[in-house]
């Protein structure tokens, strides 16, 4: 199946390296792009991308807004968003996580990296590496945040396992990482995942990361 991709980013340049690199694969192809997220936002609800690169500085409407307004768009729930920054922009990336982004990249990452981010996230995982993750939840953990955090009740919905599962994902393991450390299956542990979202009301994995932290369920530094 073939992933279907918006560009969000108000540089045309590198907008059309993207769309170079991208478009040369036999499993995505780009279907528009945007110079702003009030564009970004039109655009995914005319042609219903699967995925959105979306930069974070944005004139008009920033990509933080424009994700936020597509996480609460009913009719887009399906979009994936993959957010371009750097990582001085940690509180930036930490807002867009609370807003809906699925993971996000650095601008200089290798070609094969970012199609490999694509498919990660398309296939409906968070990218969010262990160290950076660690670093964006201590820094907001030491500021008053907006987030919900899972009542008790939701918790102790969880069973073992899940909570086991939902930790290691808020520690930045791959369901294969976690499947090797539990010494099940990479199908098994996406169901668990899979589980803790719903009790959680968990968006996605990404958001799942957020409320494990927010809950006490991780602690910055651990490993």
């Amino acid at each position: 199946m073939t992933i279907r991709i918006l560009l969000a980013d108000d540089q045309a340049l590198l907008r059309g390296t993207f769309r170079l690199l991208i478009d040369n694969e036999p499993d995505m192809e780009v279907v528009a792009e945007a110079a702003n997220g009030r564009e970004a936002v039109e655009l995914a609800r005319t042609h219903r991308a699967d995925l959105i690169l979306m930069d974070i500085r944005m004139p008009d409407t920033d990509g933080i807004a424009a994700t936020r307004l597509i996480g609460e768009d009913e009719d887009l729930a399906g979009v994936r968003i993959l957010i371009l920054t750097t990582f001085e922009d940690d509180d930036y990336v930490f807002e867009a996580l609370h807003a809906g982004a699925s993971g996000f990249l650095g601008k200089g990452i290798d070609p094969p990296e970012l199609l490999n981010a694509i498919r990660v996230v398309a296939g409906g995982e968070a990218l969010l590496s262990p160290a950076a993750t660690q670093k964006l939840i201590a820094r907001a953990l030491s500021q008053p945040t907006a987030g919900r955090t899972p009542a008790s009740d939701q918790l102790d919905a969880l069973t073992p396992r899940e909570r086991e599962v939902t930790t290691l994902v808020a520690m930045g393991l791959s369901n294969s990482e976690i499947a090797e450390r539990l010494f099940v299956t990479p199908l098994t542990v996406k169901t668990h995942a899979n589980r803790a979202m719903t009790k959680l009301g968990a968006r996605d994995r990404a958001q799942l990361v957020v409320m494990a932290y927010e809950a006490g369920l991780v602690r910055p530094g651990r490993t």
